[in-house]
């Protein structure tokens, strides 16, 4: 019997990975998620965006659980929108599981398992989390995130050496800068009372692009909170 299902788990793996529920898929995804205490990463950033003039810049990203983040910036400029899940996916798992579960089937182009994840607290600042799974490597390729206040963020994630912690080599954000509320000192280019209303209503509805290419990560080598401070 024991011959008969190894055979069977060899020759048809697929069934077996199609027999997964959705809630069993997150927790795999999560406990990825959560090996990870703390990270610094190193690599570069490119900003797409029609209202920020910044050249590819030089990029650290400290994180620390359950919810640290910082971005330090050779430019100055940390362009990363507010509200957005920024670079740590765990912070879609926040809750404690306090989110309805919906699986969403697979997606018809790229075969990637589709999950949503719909808060259940009414304050909670994301409205809905869909995510894009591979079931074979259960890591979340693509997330569309909608929040209350900030409109919806996207994230695409590429994958290299640290896969097994769920880490990205490269992470794609794209948003509508329409939505998108700039940060306190920050104004826009074009916001010089030389354009026209119409035209500079026409570049706000903008897809907004922010990639980071990391070269190296260290985990859970000990990040300390006076990192955070500003």
């Amino acid at each position: 019997m024991k011959i008969v299902t190894l055979i069977s788990l060899l020759l048809f793996p697929a069934l077996y990975a199609e027999s997964q529920t959705a809630e069993e898929l997150v927790k795999q995804v999560k406990a990825k998620l959560d090996l990870v205490n703390d990270y610094e990463a190193s690599g570069t950033i490119k900003t797409n965006v029609v209202f920020i003039k910044a050249p590819v810049a030089k990029v650290k990203v400290y994180y620390k659980k359950p919810n640290k983040i910082r971005i330090n910036n050779e430019s100055g400029i940390s362009f990363i929108p507010k509200g957005s899940v920024n670079i740590n996916l765990s912070n879609l798992f926040m809750n404690n599981g306090n989110y309805d579960l919906i699986d969403g089937g697979k997606d018809a182009t790229t075969g990637y398992r589709i999950v949503k994840l719909l808060p259940k607290e009414e304050n909670s600042e994301i409205a809905l989390s869909v995510l894009y799974i591979d079931e074979k490597t259960a890591l979340i390729r693509k997330a569309r995130t909608t929040t209350r206040e900030n409109g919806t963020y996207e994230l695409d994630m590429t994958y290299g050496k640290y896969a097994s912690y769920g880490l990205a080599d490269k992470v794609i954000f794209s948003f509508s800068t329409k939505d998108y509320k700039l940060p306190k000192g920050v104004t826009f280019d074009y916001d010089d009372g030389s354009k026209n209303e119409q035209e500079t209503a026409r570049m706000k509805n903008k897809t907004g692009r922010v990639e980071i290419v990391y070269s190296s990560y260290k985990i859970n080598a000990g990040v300390p909170d006076s990192v955070f401070k500003e």
